[in-house]
């Protein structure tokens, strides 16, 4: 059974992943046997630090610089992995931003900005990768959604517009390739312990006490608890699941949530 979670000999491609949950994710696939490429587009000493930090770690880890919104400089990199890493069997589209800002006070260049990030970044960054997987008749595409997929939310609306079209984006990728062998499914991540939350997971912070209240499980997420995830739909043990949306939110979209005198 544990041959069928195995990424020993893989290569897995994540975006985005030089901190938080992007970092976490390329762990645990590192954990289960995989070489590593992760990409950054705000600094090369910021990618370099989180290279260093997975080799520190074991991990077989290269970065690459480029933006996925630029359809050349993306085409340039995937070629360039590929000849100088290996073959891309596990592509994870985690590069994302956030604008919270009310619909009305947005600038178009603002939303425009979280679309093309969230949304158009990953139609860039899988074409290519894709046509390679589909040439060797295998592969894996992971696109990291949210509960805005589901939910809406104040301020966050571009977000949400981007990650609800991320959803089926992730369910059209699965319908035209899965019958080349490539199976494309999303992650949806809940509230998580990241280092952009730490200012509000404190004792007495009403977004501290409305997120575990809202959540059946009680607690935030540890970056942790996706990499089981991730490696499950990286691995062989996902060959015949496509066009799938994994919620790991501790259970919040399962539930209206408790009267407030619960």
């Amino acid at each position: 059974m544990s041959s069928l979670f195995d990424l020993t000999g893989k290569l897995a491609l994540v975006t985005g992943a030089t901190h938080g949950l992007g970092m976490a994710m390329a762990e645990g696939l590192g954990n289960a046997g995989a070489t590593l490429v992760i990409t950054g587009h705000s600094s090369r000493e910021k990618l370099d630090g989180a290279v260093a930090q997975l080799r520190e770690k074991g991990f077989d880890a290269h970065g690459y610089l480029f933006n996925v919104t630029d359809e050349a400089q993306v085409a340039d990199a995937v070629g360039q992995i590929e000849s100088e890493v290996a073959p891309i069997d596990v592509l994870v589209n985690n590069a994302g931003i956030i604008r919270r800002v009310p619909l009305l006070e947005m600038e178009l260049g603002d939303w425009q900005q979280v679309i093309d990030t969230n949304l158009t970044g990953v139609f860039t960054m899988s074409r290519p990768v894709v046509k390679r997987m589909i040439g060797r008749g295998a592969g894996k595409v992971i696109n990291i959604c949210s509960m805005m997929s589901e939910l809406g939310r104040d301020s966050v609306s571009a977000y949400a517009a981007a990650k609800g079209g991320l959803k089926m984006l992730t369910r059209n990728m699965a319908t035209e390739w899965a019958r080349h062998n490539v199976q494309v499914n999303g992650i949806g991540p809940g509230y998580f312990a990241t280092s952009q939350t730490a200012p509000i997971r404190v004792d007495g912070h009403p977004m501290n006490e409305f997120i575990i209240g809202r959540t059946p499980a009680g607690r935030w997420g540890n970056p942790e608890d996706l990499q089981g995830t991730a490696v499950f739909l990286a691995s062989e043990a996902s060959d015949f699941v496509t066009g799938q949306i994994v919620y790991v939110d501790g259970g919040i979209l399962a539930t209206i949530g408790k009267p407030s005198n619960e």
